[in-house]
């Protein structure tokens, strides 16, 4: 991109130099070639500052995924009062739905403070 820039401004530097270096014989004739050739050149490096800044590729970033939903989880299931015997497939049952950190081998889960504690 710099080099683009780099080449538009030198050729428009070198034709603004060749239009108003070019004179003719008298005072009055110079004058009025200075005033054309200025807006000659004035024109042309308007016209390609903006030509090449029209034709800079355009980038554009593409669309985010869309949105993945999970279904919800089933709630676990509430007992109140009723707490099964240890080690009978009930408690199983009881302590692995109460508790996500439930070791089955051991009969203990793991408390928010990091403490094992017996499922009861």
């Amino acid at each position: 991109m710099f080099n683009k820039i780099t080449l538009t401004a030198a050729s428009a530097i070198c034709a603004a130099v060749m239009t108003v270096s070019a004179g003719t014989g008298s005072a009055e004739a110079r004058n009025r070639g200075w005033e054309t050739g200025a807006a000659a050149a004035g024109g042309f490096v308007a016209g390609a500052i903006i030509g090449s800044a029209a034709s800079q590729p355009r980038y554009y970033a593409p669309p985010p995924p869309p949105p993945v939903y999970y279904a919800p989880r089933r709630p676990a299931p509430v007992y109140y009062g009723y707490r099964p015997a240890p080690w009978t497939p009930a408690w199983y049952e009881y302590c692995s739905a109460r508790y996500r950190s439930f070791n089955p081998r051991t009969g203990y889960f793991v408390t928010y403070s990091g403490q094992p504690r017996f499922c009861q």
